[in-house]
């Protein structure tokens, strides 16, 4: 007998883009976020490829939570998400080597993106395989859709052009807008943070503040949780 108190799919699915956005609202992945958001085809790069690891991984690991011992989970998740940030890299190398001369080592840091990890840990191992792959096509549509919109504001307001360098996508040359005097600081890490800031504060506007749940920064939304717990519990016994 199904749960009534359990989201549906198509609810797990839609949460991660504006409810429960990774970027914008639980403010996962900030690194790759700022570091790569100079160009909208950057944002959508590393997007995808961090989607198909989210799915995949969630799937893999919702399949094997009932296999894989409590004490060794976190490493064997790491294992997991690796191997298919390996195989999504050599793809991106051989079929895209712009982006993944772009990406850098971003692309493979995708194995330490805490949207991943937390997802393994929070939701695939807990859930069924479908709720699961529900849950990484949503994740992964919303931490797109937040890298694109930054990508897109840095380079049009940084750069004069959108789009530009997407030729992996079938868009040849982007779109020029013709500025004089872009303004370079959108393309610095200040600029970065004030994008990023001020999506964040639209998502929050949008959405009346009700997106924003104070128990996802706390303790109960990392992967760690249980270790910290030991140690605590430890030096009290001390």
């Amino acid at each position: 007998m199904s749960n009534p108190n359990k989201p549906s799919n198509w609810r797990v699915l839609t949460n991660g883009i504006l409810k429960e956005n990774p970027t914008l609202v639980l403010i996962l992945g900030t690194c790759p976020t700022l570091a790569v958001t100079t160009m909208a085809v950057n944002g959508i790069g590393m997007g995808i490829a961090a989607t198909v690891v989210l799915i995949c991984s969630n799937i893999v690991i919702s399949l094997l939570k009932n296999i894989i011992p409590d004490k060794v989970r976190i490493p064997c998740y790491i294992v997991v998400i690796a191997s298919f940030v390996t195989l999504v890299q050599f793809i991106v190398k051989a079929y895209a080597p712009d982006l993944d001369k772009a990406l850098g080592v971003y692309l493979p840091l995708i194995v330490v993106n805490c949207i991943i990890l937390g997802r393994a840990e929070m939701f695939a191992n807990k859930n069924t395989v479908l709720a699961s792959a529900c849950d990484g096509i949503g994740m992964g549509i919303g931490f797109t859709l937040a890298l694109f919109a930054m990508g897109s504001i840095r380079e049009i307001l940084g750069n004069g052009t959108w789009m530009s360098g997407a030729e992996w996508l079938g868009i040849q040359n982007g779109v020029s807008l013709h500025w004089d005097n872009p303004i370079i600081v959108f393309l610095l890490a200040p600029g970065g943070f004030l994008v990023f800031g001020a999506l964040i504060a639209l998502v929050n506007h949008l959405t009346h503040g009700k997106a924003i749940k104070k128990k996802e920064f706390g303790c109960a939304g990392c992967p760690s949780a249980a270790a910290c717990a030991a140690v605590r519990k430890g030096g009290a016994d001390e």
